[in-house]
């Protein structure tokens, strides 16, 4: 399981790649630089790493077709990507190049969130084609983004006569537009902002690629996501497993406190998040953290606390990098990762609430199964502080929803 990350991730099939090997003697040698290019085949259950943290396939099995990347070079390469390769007379230089097949949309992408976002985007190996929308400014920051050396192809698109354009083909779509919380700001103030930006996107994104995976960052999302839903029923295409509320950015939190508190290493943390993502309406499941640990009450009070409100002012760094992270898990999903969870807010039946956010397997359709189970067996806080959150998460699913009817009568 990728602890780290809270969520279990493992190829199902072996991946091919192309590499190409270079190796040079010392100049002293008097010898050539050889190049090769040679076949790589992992056939781990476990994906290779990523800068999220993944866990690095435990075996590689490397096809040679040249003298030149022998049997002794072959097995000195699968030493490498396990543990490290022993240094030698000559030095090894190997490039991986995945097959990338997906196209990601930001929608956003000039703002605070979208820059960084849709940097780590273009980092994933998966990404063929990399398009970013704003009203404004986008043109530079998807030029900056072109110079990264990695496989996707980044276009740009402004204003609203490009938004179509933007989002056709998209596999995966993912929303920070509008205005970020910043401190003193209510939900309420929020939605007010940024209700009718969301509403617009999400019509295009209806129009143009009503098969995508839809990932909503405008807060606030326990409002959002249901006014969402709302769009895409009246458009004829609303798909409840295609479309999430990102909490992650709560159980990055949540992991990172809990590590420190316990000084336990941050890879082997996972505490599942519960509820929305505003306030109380965040609760962390302390007593199912892995690996489990104790804290007194006030402790455990304290620590939800601190959870729930370190978002009081505007995050944008650790809410790129928290959705950046459910970008990936999406993708692994959608090209057959069959071991992939996540904590979401998403349409489901866990409670009598009909949005919730709990853990969640993804699959290539989206939403695979909604994980009921670490609702069972709560403490005593839990259980209260869970049926304490439920009337204000209810209020705040009912403004999305009327959002959307008030455009009807």
């Amino acid at each position: 399981m990728n602890k780290l990350q809270g969520c279990k991730m493992a190829a199902t099939s072996a991946t091919a790649f192309s590499i190409r090997s270079t190796a040079s003697s010392s100049p002293k040698d008097g010898q050539a630089t050889h190049s090769k290019v040679v076949n790589i085949k992992f056939n781990s259950k476990n994906c290779f790493g990523s800068f999220s943290g993944l866990k690095a396939s435990n075996s590689v099995n490397c096809e040679s077709e040249s003298s030149f990347l022998g049997n002794e070079s072959c097995a000195d390469l699968s030493g490498s990507y396990c543990g490290g390769i022993r240094k030698r007379s000559q030095r090894c230089y190997s490039y991986v190049q995945p097959h990338a097949s997906y196209k990601v949309a930001v929608l956003g992408a000039a703002g605070d969130i979208g820059q960084p976002l849709a940097l780590l985007i273009k980092m994933f190996p998966l990404v063929s084609a990399l398009n970013l929308y704003d009203i404004a400014d986008v043109k530079g920051v998807a030029v900056d983004l072109s110079h990264c050396n990695t496989p996707s192809r980044v276009a740009d698109f402004t204003g609203a006569s490009e938004l179509a354009d933007c989002l056709k083909g998209a596999d995966v779509v993912v929303i920070p537009a509008g205005v970020p919380r910043e401190r003193g700001m209510t939900p309420d103030d929020l939605f007010n902002i940024n209700a009718s930006i969301v509403k617009t996107l999400v019509e295009a994104v209806a129009d143009n690629c009503p098969d995508a995976l839809i990932h909503i960052i405008s807060s606030p999302v326990n409002s959002t996501v249901p006014m969402a839903a709302e769009i895409l029923k009246q458009k004829g295409v609303y798909d409840p497993k295609k479309l999430f509320g990102v909490t992650t950015l709560d159980v990055v939190r949540a992991n990172t406190f809990v590590s420190q508190e316990k000084n336990l290493r941050l890879i082997d943390v996972d505490v599942p998040v519960v509820g929305g993502h505003a306030g109380i309406t965040i609760l962390p499941l302390l007593s199912k953290a892995k690996p489990s640990v104790t804290f007194s009450d006030e402790q455990v009070q304290e620590l939800t606390v601190r959870i729930q409100n370190a978002g009081a002012g505007s995050a944008t760094l650790s809410m790129a990098y928290a959705a950046a992270r459910f970008v990936e898990s999406s993708l692994r999903a959608l090209d057959g990762d069959s071991d992939v969870y996540e904590c979401a807010y998403v349409q489901s039946n866990v409670t009598e609430l009909p949005f919730f956010a709990s853990r969640i397997k993804l699959g290539r359709k989206g939403v695979e199964a909604v994980i009921s189970s670490e609702l069972h067996g709560l403490t005593d806080y839990e259980h209260k502080a869970l049926e304490t959150l439920k009337p204000e998460l209810k209020a705040s699913i009912e403004k999305g929803v009327a959002f959307v009817g008030s455009f009807i009568s």
